[in-house]
């Protein structure tokens, strides 16, 4: 508690300007007497004295004031830039130092926070730490703040916006700098100039990068490494310092990442910032199915109406109604058919089609031999063909399998034609496979689905029986030809699940992730390796038709380190796991077969964009704020001062914070100066005085 604070005060009985025009009147008649020499003069101006006096009520305030603390934060930097040689032990022992010397000068409370080391921030943001800090703090109470760190600040006001008060943080408080590095550091970094965030599948596309080095002249070559998708490493040189595209083919749909690896430099300060990443999501352009019907069945339309639902898929149908040996005397101008394009679809427009569904179809001459050889060479270098069976393919005669297809079909046909219900099965297989496996709602072990009453008989030669029929007999084959792949349905029946026969069955679902498979859809890989960043969280996932899960997989973070994260089985083929991260970047994830890309927080974080001490960020805050700029690496901890409002804030040794002197208000006391009975009393006495003086 502080002394009283003595001051005076005038609580007036009637407004100034009547005060003020009384004291007018009152000077006009002194002046008048004195010119008249009148007596009594000096006892008529004391009494207006008191009556003046009385009418502004003078008081004695005394205050009782408490001083208060002023605040002063230190923030130390904890990003990773700061893990660089030894700016973290220089940051450890200038923050005790400051600590303790900034504790001993009395009547200031000293706020340290730790900055900087938030897992997904968006650089380092060590001026949104001194807001936090002195929220609760009024301006007149702060006197400054002292940042420890490597100068790469990322939310650093203008000068501009201090002078012009746009930023209050510190109040009028000085903002000092202590710089943990070395001054003139040199290191190499990928910057991403450019990079689109889509591709159509198949296109090839251009990333624009530039390696920036300090230490090596523009247009100097070196190589920078080019791995998709965490396999096949490409080698490009590059000039330093000027903008590369780097082309790249969009293979598939979902995310594309590539990462971009610059060889090291002559003088690095880390090689985090060597690397960058890029992700590219891959979009399909519209799909194209052609569908080749033969014989009309009630099970056609499920194809069709299946296909034609699909916004993704564009469907090209034919229906062999007429096969050249049947004869009639219709004059062909009064034909409402179209003859079959067999050279413009087999051979002109093959490779443009995506996926080529056989439904029923007999071999009856209407697609010759050679261009049944090219469907087969279709399948082998990428494409995709769904067989789906009826009786025809039972016959020596009719079936594909007299045909160059039999080369890529994993099943032969026995002749045989069950025509009995039977309910059709998932397989042990078919049920850690994607297209069958959520086929049964979870805890369902045995389908109830409706019944079908025809399957083909077949003897499977290869590829992966999925569901089954009567006896295990094979009823859905799926098999990898190639670069292709191949599926037969044994059984022209599905349409009962459509109509709702005994129930119906889930055949939307499953020809549509039939269909989806064949034409290669990245969720519905058999073997999978898959990891998802969210948040400080890697989330992963391995499918594999292995009867045994795979136990654990290896994650490397952005700086190297490796750890090992147990996979917990589940149902249908997957086991999952997680994995605690603290970096933002690229993590691979590996269990030895397969690897997975995942980008955590921001693909290239501002802390890595530039690792390098610097003055050039903080010197213009310092010099707005009255502060000062310290390199550790060149001279001791300053000596710390406290300063009053009008004095500078820096010397050759020294910085200083601010002394406030601000203070709180406990108590006021009024005392009245002229009480009213002395005002009456000294009015009356000097107005006898004046009347007796005049009258001798």
């Amino acid at each position: 508690m502080d002394a009283g604070i003595l001051t005076v005060a005038y609580s007036p009985l009637m407004p100034w300007w009547v005060i003020v025009a009384i004291g007018a009147i009152a000077l006009a008649i002194l002046v008048f007497g004195a010119v008249r020499r009148a007596r009594g003069l000096i006892l008529r101006g004391l009494a207006f004295a008191v009556g003046l006096a009385a009418l502004a009520n003078p008081s004695l305030i005394e205050e009782q004031r408490e001083t208060l603390t002023d605040v002063a934060v230190i923030v130390a930097d904890n990003s990773l830039s700061q893990n660089i040689g030894d700016r973290k032990a220089r940051t450890e022992a200038a923050l005790a130092d400051l600590t303790r010397r900034l504790e001993a000068l009395g009547n200031l409370e000293v706020r340290v926070v730790h900055a900087g080391n938030e897992a997904n921030a968006e650089g380092t943001k060590l001026f949104a730490a001194i807001e936090r800090a002195l929220s609760d703090v009024p301006p007149e109470r702060v006197a400054g703040a002292i940042l420890i760190t490597d100068g790469q600040v990322h939310d650093a006001p203008t000068a501009d916006a201090i002078r012009n008060g746009a930023w209050r943080g510190t109040g009028d408080g000085p903002v000092h700098t202590l710089l943990t590095g070395h001054r003139n550091e040199g290191d190499r970094r990928v910057v991403v100039v450019r990079a689109p965030a889509y591709g159509v599948v198949g296109t090839d596309l251009a990333v624009t990068v530039r390696i920036e080095d300090a230490t090596a002249a523009p247009g100097t070559m070196t190589v920078l490494s080019v791995v998709t998708d965490g396999v096949g490493e490409r080698r490009i040189r590059l000039p330093v310092g000027i903008d590369a595209d780097i082309p790249v083919t969009i293979e598939h749909g979902g995310p594309t990442v590539l990462e971009l690896v610059a060889e090291p430099g002559r003088a690095e300060l880390t090689l985090l910032n060597n690397r960058a990443a890029v992700v590219v999501n891959g979009v399909r352009d519209r799909l194209r199915v052609l569908l080749v019907s033969g014989e009309p069945h009630n099970g056609e339309r499920t194809w069709r109406n299946l296909l034609k639902a699909d916004p993704s898929v564009d469907l090209v149908h034919f229906t062999i109604l007429r096969p050249p040996e049947k004869q009639d005397a219709t004059p062909i101008r009064e034909l409402s058919l179209i003859a079959f394009p067999v050279r413009q679809l087999f051979e002109d427009k093959l490779d443009d089609f995506d996926l080529i569904i056989f439904d029923r179809y007999a071999q009856r001459g209407v697609i010759p031999r050679i261009y049944l050889q090219n469907i087969a060479d279709y399948v082998g270098y990428g494409g995709a063909v769904l067989v789906a069976a009826g009786p025809e393919d039972a016959s020596p005669s009719l079936s594909l399998f007299t045909t160059p297809i039999a080369e890529v079909l994993p099943t032969i046909p026995t002749g045989r034609i069950l025509t009995v219900g039977f309910r059709p099965q998932i397989s042990d297989v078919g049920r850690r496979h994607p297209v069958t496996s959520d086929l049964l709602p979870p805890g369902v072990t045995s389908p109830t689905w409706g019944r079908w009453f025809r399957l083909i008989g077949a003897q499977t030669t290869g590829g992966t029986t999925v569901m089954e029929g009567e006896n295990g007999q094979p009823l859905l084959v799926l098999d990898r030809v190639g670069e292709g792949r191949v599926a037969q349905l044994l059984s022209d029946q599905a349409w009962l699940w459509t109509r709702g026969i005994e129930g119906g069955g889930p055949q939307a679902e499953l020809l549509r992730r039939l269909a989806h498979w064949l034409m290669k859809e990245p969720d519905l890989e058999e073997e999978a390796l898959r990891a998802v960043g969210l948040g400080n969280r890697l989330e992963i996932s391995r499918r594999t038709l292995a009867p045994a899960p795979v136990p654990s997989v290896t994650v490397t973070g952005p700086d190297g380190t490796e750890q090992t994260v147990a996979l917990e089985p589940g149902t249908g083929g997957r086991s999952q796991g997680a994995a605690q991260v603290e970096l933002s970047g690229l993590y691979r994830v590996t269990d030895g077969a397969l690897t997975a890309i995942a980008a955590v927080g921001t693909l290239n974080p501002k802390e890595n964009e530039d690792l390098r001490t610097t003055d050039a960020v903080l010197g213009p805050v310092a010099e707005a704020t009255g502060g000062a700029v310290v390199w550790l690496a060149e001279r001791a901890v300053p000596d710390v001062r406290r300063v009053a409002d009008d004095r500078e804030a820096t010397g050759r040794t020294w910085i200083g914070l601010r002394d406030n002197e601000s203070y709180f208000v406990t108590g006021v006391r009024e005392t009245p100066l002229i009480p009213a009975l002395l005002a009456l009393a000294l009015l009356i006495g000097s107005l006898v005085g004046a009347w007796y003086r005049e009258g001798r």
